[in-house]
């Protein structure tokens, strides 16, 4: 059954729309517009709706191929984000070369937290996958999370927690690039919706990074469209797209 049955647009348009918005930091009166010259008259709550409904989808898909951590040392740190008039908490985490491992946005912020954080940051690993070193701020939460999830056989025995300000320089950059894609939001109503918007921002940011630069055929922003594309089913499979190339490639050198 298609993953766009029952809407009033094709699945590409839909997945045209949900992308430009998590990858641009633009407002959905904006992309409507943008839309509107495409051709494609759409308001911007059905926009929003389509957001709300793919944008997790599209984390979900692509999971396998955007998280796979480059480097065993890595950066652990929480940022702000306005939910409902109240402050909430998004534990990220990225290697040391800057590459997204996980994500977690929490109404708390407390060792249950970033507990919670990590061990979803810890699973599906494989053990070579699993941090060496997990550098963080001074924050005293850590410490005991770690503690537990080793305890508990979730963290390698010997993964060392440091606690080097500096060295968190690499997260807090990227914490700056996401929050320029959360800024036109100008808050979220409630922790579901901020959540479901952040994962297409957060896994967006990741693509863009070129952390599933192996599934890109062509290296370029129309691969990376189509790495969307073919999580739903949408537009000819991937071993029929590289046949393509492969006999495009063939004809240059040909001529």
């Amino acid at each position: 059954m298609s993953d766009f049955k029952g809407r009033h647009f094709e699945g590409e348009i839909v997945l045209w729309a949900v992308r430009w918005y998590c990858r641009y930091g633009i407002s959905y009166c904006d992309l409507e517009q943008i839309m509107a010259e495409r051709g494609v008259t759409v308001d911007h709550t059905t926009i929003y709706r389509w957001v709300q409904k793919y944008a997790p989808e599209i984390e979900k898909r692509l999971r396998w191929q955007w998280r796979c951590p480059r480097s065993t040392s890595w950066r652990v740190d929480e940022t702000y984000v306005k939910v409902g008039g109240k402050w909430a908490y998004l534990y990220r985490a990225v290697d040391k070369h800057g590459n997204t491992i996980d994500f977690h946005l929490s109404p708390t912020r407390n060792t249950a937290a970033a507990k919670r954080f990590l061990g979803k940051a810890l699973n599906g690993l494989k053990d070579w996958e699993k941090p060496m070193v997990i550098n963080t701020d001074k924050a005293p939460t850590y410490g005991p999370a770690l503690a537990e999830l080793k305890a508990e056989g979730k963290c390698p025995e010997e993964t060392e927690h440091r606690q080097v300000k500096y060295l968190n320089n690499v997260v807090e950059a990227d914490h700056g690039k996401l929050k320029q894609l959360i800024r036109p939001v100008r808050g979220f109503k409630t922790l579901k919706t901020a959540y479901a918007t952040i994962k297409g921002f957060e896994v967006m940011r990741a693509l863009r990074k070129g952390q599933a630069a192996a599934f890109n055929l062509t290296r370029d922003m129309h691969g990376e469209a189509r790495l969307v594309e073919r999580a739903f089913n949408v537009g000819p499979c991937v071993l029929a797209e590289a046949v393509q190339l492969v006999n495009q490639q063939l004809e240059l050198q040909a001529a």
